[in-house]
């Protein structure tokens, strides 16, 4: 084992495990770091890895090389290959130095791998003032009953053709929040269904893919979706109405629990505070 739990698990303030992305805190554990360099070596998708459900092949992987190890913090490097590619180094550590450390471990492993982008991903307890970046949330659909909502809210194919039609101007124009590529995977059948807000019979808001799978261990978890609503028609409550409905469809479902991250005090942000969603904590990614 590579791993030192009685090393790692003071130092994780955020349940963040590097290619992987947030965790529920009940499915953290040494073996899913050991599992992430597993995958390395095999560049494979883990079983419970929230982006097997898009295919192809993993495209960050742990630079097992450049890992730093020892009491008090760990630095666990990884690689994307994608666009101009990128080093991120995830940094656990109790004290601030440890940034430093990380930023000149990541722009050494940027030059040395031949990439454009060097970045810090610091995990920060749910009790860090004044966080930036994004807040990691849970929704425990055991806690309590999640009704379905009053609203425009349907399955997109539900809607008339007319209808259903005006997803792809949507789409296009919400493409910064991942839409056009939600309405690609759509096209190509690779997706679950995708919930939507109609107002004057066309769409302007959206959130999807609805879609379940098993965490860690073994427990159903909704996975994230893409969420947007077109600016104009902002201000109605159609973000609440498709996140309960949202919501109704996880817990009718089957699943456990789902997490989000949301930007700090953004649109989303809001909301899930209001809805009582549990905060895990914050990551804060920066340059290197």
């Amino acid at each position: 084992m590579f791993f030192r739990w009685d090393w790692l698990r003071p130092v994780l303030s955020a349940p963040i495990v590097p290619t992987l992305g947030p965790v529920h805190p009940d499915a953290l554990s040494v073996g899913l770091f050991e599992d992430v360099l597993r995958a390395t070596d095999t560049e494979g998708f883990l079983p419970y890895d929230k982006d097997r459900r898009w295919g192809g092949e993993k495209d960050e992987k742990v630079l097992r090389e450049g890992i730093v190890h020892q009491p008090g913090r760990t630095l666990v490097p990884t690689l994307m290959r994608r666009g101009r590619g990128a080093v991120k180094v995830f940094a656990y550590g109790l004290h601030g130095s440890v940034v430093e450390e990380a930023a000149g471990l990541a722009a050494e492993l940027a030059a040395v791998h031949g990439v454009a982008r060097a970045r810090v991903v610091r995990p920060l307890g749910p009790g860090t003032a004044h966080p930036r970046g994004t807040r990691i949330q849970l929704k425990d659909f055991t806690a309590a009953p999640c009704p379905a909502p009053d609203g425009p809210i349907r399955p997109l194919t539900s809607w008339p053709a007319p209808v259903q039609e005006t997803f792809a101007p949507f789409a296009e124009a919400m493409a910064a929040d991942g839409l056009a590529f939600l309405h690609a995977r759509m096209q190509a059948g690779r997706c679950g269904p995708v919930l939507t807000a109609a107002v004057d019979d066309r769409i302007v808001g959206a959130i999807g893919p609805m879609e379940i799978q098993p965490d860690a261990i073994g427990r159903p978890q909704l996975l994230p979706q893409y969420f947007a609503v077109l600016p104009e028609a902002r201000g109605q409550g159609l973000g609440r109405f498709l996140w309960r409905a949202a919501m109704h469809w996880g817990q009718s479902h089957g699943a456990a629990y789902q997490l989000l991250q949301t930007e700090v005090d953004g649109p989303s942000d809001r909301l899930f505070q209001a809805e009582g969603l549990t905060s895990f904590g914050f990551t804060h990614t920066a340059a290197a």
